[in-house]
């Protein structure tokens, strides 16, 4: 075997501009080829829905049109009859096409666009799809966010935030923050205790993830500390990757107590002090309890020399969990077969 000749100065340098080059210039034909598809749907559906004014179109007629658009078109797929309702769907939803590039709806795929279709509230529709095409949620996050109402919950847990951080940082760190979190995936009850609401949401990660918001990275559970030969366990710690500031979570399965934000006042600072470098962003303390009275979380926070927040979180009782379907059953209703 022939050796290889050596490499130049600088070769992998040029490498990596031409790998990123390549990367960026894919993404680009990628969106811009959804863009044109979404595009693509949306006349076929304004066409339909002409049609439907003036003649009988029904599932029958649907049907045949897709078998003589397939045949036509062996190598696209998307155009069974169910897709075609969907197309006209979308027509209908937005008539002007010029309104899908506002609304963000020609930056996303398809089946995140069928996924808001079910969405009969214009304003909250609108809203997901914009935040589905900036974050870049996948059609299984935009669903959890809609039916949970993420984006209802941005942004109004009391904190101190304002108080204890920079301008800049409190808003990034209330950013983070949701209440209430919306924990029903994790299929335990309360009075199981904080362990098994910790094991369930490790256990669980990626969901968990998911609803804590964009940019979270788990760093562990059950984080030992040991303070003149006294041993502390923070409940569970993140880091967030954007802000790049470590986020405690402390977990209480009753009521909100005054004395619980001075336990997660304490794995605030200590984390700070032990695991905080110079390139982050103050540590955050969150606490996550089943119910709380507003007034004494604003009358406790007030008197907090920590940044931390407290919201509640939302367990369904297993019984009401056996009689909702489940996440397939709840696919298949919104969206039909695959």
């Amino acid at each position: 075997m022939n050796e290889r000749a050596p490499l130049p100065e600088g070769y992998g340098e040029t490498l990596d501009r031409i790998r990123a080059s390549v990367r960026a210039t894919r993404s680009q034909v990628q969106r811009a080829a959804n863009t044109q598809l979404i595009n693509l749907y949306w006349s076929i559906g304004r066409i339909l829905l002409e049609r439907g004014r003036t003649a009988r179109w029904g599932s029958g007629v649907l049907n045949r049109l897709a078998e003589d658009l397939r045949a036509e078109f062996p190598t696209m797929s998307g155009f069974s009859a169910t897709n075609l309702k969907y197309m006209r769907q979308l027509a209908k939803t937005w008539p002007e096409q010029s309104s899908l590039g506002p609304h963000a709806v020609d930056r996303l795929p398809w089946g995140h666009v069928r996924v808001l279709l079910a969405e009969t509230d214009a304003a909250r529709r609108s809203a997901y799809a914009r935040a589905a095409a900036e974050h870049g949620w996948t059609r299984n996050v935009l669903v959890h966010n809609l039916r949970t109402g993420a984006l209802e919950r941005s942004g109004v847990q009391p904190t101190n935030f304002s108080r204890m951080l920079d301008a800049d940082g409190a808003d990034l760190a209330q950013q983070m923050t949701r209440d209430p979190y919306v924990l029903d995936f994790l299929s335990v009850e309360s009075e199981h205790g904080e362990r098994a609401l910790e094991a369930a949401m490790v256990a669980r990660i990626a969901e968990t993830l998911r609803e804590l918001g964009t940019g979270f990275a788990f760093v562990g559970r059950q984080v030992h500390f040991d303070v003149d030969g006294s041993d502390f366990f923070v409940d569970l710690l993140f880091f967030h990757v954007e802000q790049l500031r470590y986020v405690v979570v402390e977990l209480k399965t009753g009521e909100f107590r005054p004395e619980n934000l001075g336990q997660l006042s304490f794995y605030v600072a200590l984390v700070d002090d032990r695991l905080r470098r110079a390139a982050h962003e103050p540590t955050v303390g969150l606490l996550l309890v089943a119910g709380k009275s507003d007034a004494v979380v604003r009358y406790s926070l007030s008197s907090s020399a920590a940044p931390v927040g407290v919201a509640s979180y939302e367990l369904l009782p297993p019984e009401l969990q056996r009689a909702l379907p489940n996440e397939e059953q709840l696919r298949r209703a919104l969206l039909g077969p695959p």
